[in-house]
């Protein structure tokens, strides 16, 4: 494994299951023994915790600016003060960090979370092996620089014409941030058995996911989708991908 750690960032339109897959990715990495691995949830709408079955306490979004300024303890510089409450609203499980960007409270803007996640972003990631990034289908924070230039974009999709379509504006906005066509992939998921194959301009899909009702099954019971069953469907596509993510990565 390289010492930088390789970055997913998983995209897609609401309603796609991305975050269930971010979620089972994570848990196959750590399967797989590449721990530990650093969950980001840059999604203000934050539900990652509750896919990983894990409580966020705390937000990079309830950081307030000017707090964070008068609060640096004598003798610490901001660099310093930035690394301890980035360590401080991290969530450490098994295996795994999670750090939430959440909302800004009150009228603020994302100005400042940004700032920090980015800052903390280069500051830590030389301690994970694998950084799963839930992001939105906007690619704000490819644009802005805050996760860094991931070394693989997913896009999760279901295979119907509005995926098709939102699947070829994520890609478009990507390439025109600057990142490379090889590193953008396709995972369609809740595919049905006997649906009609897609097109998606050449390409096949890095994986295709099968609906599942385990997932299902634990979205009604609000339990964590990442623990359902191993041998269910959508978990054994997901360590496949992982396990196929691992070799790309081996080989950068």
């Amino acid at each position: 494994m390289p010492p930088h750690p390789f970055t997913i960032a998983v995209s897609g339109k609401g309603g796609t299951g991305k975050t269930t897959i971010s979620s089972l990715l994570l848990r196959s990495f750590i399967a797989l023994g590449e721990t530990p691995v650093l969950a980001v949830d840059a999604d203000p709408n934050a539900n990652l915790h509750e896919a990983l079955g894990v409580a966020v306490h705390e937000t990079l979004g309830s950081m307030r600016e000017e707090a964070f300024s008068r609060n640096i303890p004598p003798g610490m510089n901001r660099h310093d003060y930035v690394r301890f409450r980035f360590r401080q609203a991290l969530v450490e499980a098994e295996g795994f960090d999670l750090v939430a960007m959440g909302r800004p409270e009150g009228t603020g803007c994302y100005c400042f979370a940004n700032d920090l996640l980015s800052e903390c972003m280069k500051q830590l990631e030389r301690d994970y092996r694998f950084i799963v990034i839930d992001t939105e289908a906007g690619m704000e924070h490819i644009s802005r620089g805050t996760i860094g230039k991931p070394d693989m974009l997913l896009i999760v999709s279901d295979p119907g014409a509005r995926g098709l379509r939102t699947i070829a504006r994520i890609r478009e906005i990507a390439t025109q941030l600057g990142l490379e066509k090889e590193k953008i992939h396709v995972v369609f998921n809740m595919y049905k058995t006997g649906a009609a194959p897609v097109d998606i301009g050449g390409e096949l899909p890095i994986a295709v996911v099968p609906e599942d009702p385990s997932v299902e099954k634990a979205d009604l019971a609000a339990s964590p989708v990442s623990l359902i069953p191993s041998d269910s469907p959508a978990r054994v596509a997901v360590r496949e991908l992982a396990e196929r993510i691992r070799g790309m990565a081996g080989e950068r």
